[in-house]
């Protein structure tokens, strides 16, 4: 958070002894105590080099399985509850996807809960590359993908440190990324089965982050989230200005289908902070040098703040 410093009247007189003492025991700009951990940019972004190392993550591929026990074993390391939801979805073209998402638990006692949500899959087809040749190939998913689940590892990593005050569950959701165009059905599968199973869980807010590693990060107000949860969006906004990201931007966004419209619809204040404003989108070049440790700083640390001030 950044400081203001107010000058002083050259007139006024020195400082008390008191005020002398108080600034000299402040921290200094930019530092938390010492017993609130920072979100680290550098470790999430690790985080997003790791998952894309692990090769394509469409279902039914060897890196679905393998990002599967990557993410699980993060989790549980840093000190969750984890639990599995798996489940088969048939797409409108008749294949049968098998998909788990992944939920993590923190301070499970509490009523009082925040959700956070990514999706963890990958896009099976670049079928947005320039080269028609590759548009059959499996996309890297280093933005689409990677990004919010890395965030969310880091922020997981701090819950870990520093219990909060709240309950907060981070969903991991699969089957986002393997619709058909054409096929409305066939996109957001693990947030639609999450909707569907709530089971009488309602968080007071339900945050998910998609496509938020661009290095040139800028993410306007997603129509959706906006109609269906407007003072949550603009607290989100509110600390993003206070903490000095720019890369939120109060505009009017796209209306988009993404993993919070099923939790919208269920009912739930669902908003989804996206940039969708991204060259290689679907393309065989969403690769982790289109991202970057800066714009994953600006929306970790801002969910981390909307976080402890519950």
């Amino acid at each position: 958070m950044r400081r203001r410093n107010s000058s002083s009247d050259p007139g006024a007189g020195a400082l008390s002894l008191a005020a002398a003492l108080l600034l000299l025991l402040a921290p200094l700009p930019g530092c938390g105590a010492p017993d609130t951990p920072l979100f680290d940019p550098d470790s999430a972004f690790v985080r997003l080099e790791e998952q894309v190392a692990i090769g394509p993550r469409h279902p039914g591929s060897a890196g679905h399985r393998l990002v599967q026990r990557y993410l699980v074993d993060r989790l549980r390391s840093y000190g969750a509850n984890v639990s599995l939801q798996p489940f088969d979805a048939v797409t409108s073209g008749g294949d049968t996807l098998r998909l788990i998402n992944i939920i993590a638990n923190f301070n499970p006692d509490s009523q009082r809960r925040v959700m956070l949500g990514a999706h963890y899959d990958t896009r099976p087809v670049a079928d947005r590359d320039p080269d028609p040749a590759a548009r059959s190939t499996p996309i890297p998913g280093a933005n689409d993908g990677a990004s919010g689940v890395a965030v969310l590892l880091e922020i997981a990593r701090l819950l870990g440190i520093r219990a909060p005050r709240i309950g907060v569950d981070i969903v991991l959701f699969d089957g986002e990324d393997s619709g058909d165009t054409e096929a409305i059905g066939d996109w957001c599968l693990g947030s639609a089965y999450f909707a569907r199973n709530l089971k009488g869980y309602r968080p007071f807010a339900a945050i998910v982050i998609d496509m938020i590693g661009d290095r040139d990060l800028e993410i306007p107000m997603e129509g959706y989230s906006r109609a269906a949860a407007p003072r949550l969006l603009d607290e989100l906004y509110d600390i993003a200005a206070e903490l000095g990201y720019a890369q939120f931007l109060r505009g009017r966004g796209p209306t988009m289908v993404d993993d919070h419209l099923p939790l919208i619809q269920a009912g739930l204040s669902a908003v989804d902070l996206i940039d969708f404003d991204y060259p290689w989108w679907h393309t065989l070049e969403d690769t982790p040098d289109k991202c970057s440790p800066r714009s994953l700083e600006a929306v970790g640390r801002v969910l981390d703040a909307y976080i402890r001030r519950r």
